[in-house]
């Protein structure tokens, strides 16, 4: 096994033994949920995204793009993969959407916090 895979299977390790350890909510209970659990942060757009969620809690899908200077559409398709990995979630208040942490969201976080 290459030293890259190894360090590979080390962090993906890492990262489901603190999810196991620090959370009481919906763990991934086998190989492929914590796949989509990974899957849908692996995207440097994505990860600042859920930096700038963890800083401004209720932060709006605009302020999220003008913040990232990335445009609409992009900050748009990439909270929703977010929102599909269980990791961001939406509150809808009129006609404006905020966007929060899930619980598992803010365990990747701190995660990601580590590095």
């Amino acid at each position: 096994m290459s030293s890259k895979k190894a360090a590979h299977q080390r962090t993906i390790g890492k990262l489901y033994s603190h999810i196991l350890e620090n959370t009481r909510v919906k763990t991934p209970k086998n190989a492929r949920q914590l796949e989509k659990l990974l899957k849908g942060a692996a995207n440097h757009w994505r990860i600042e995204i859920l930096r700038l969620v963890a800083k401004q809690e209720g932060i709006t899908l605009d302020k999220i793009a003008e913040t990232l200077n990335c445009n609409f559409k992009t900050a748009s398709g990439h909270t929703q993969k977010l929102v599909q990995a269980g990791l961001l979630e939406k509150k809808y208040l009129g006609q404006s959407v905020l966007h929060s942490l899930s619980s598992q969201g803010k365990i990747l976080y701190s995660f990601l916090q580590s590095f």
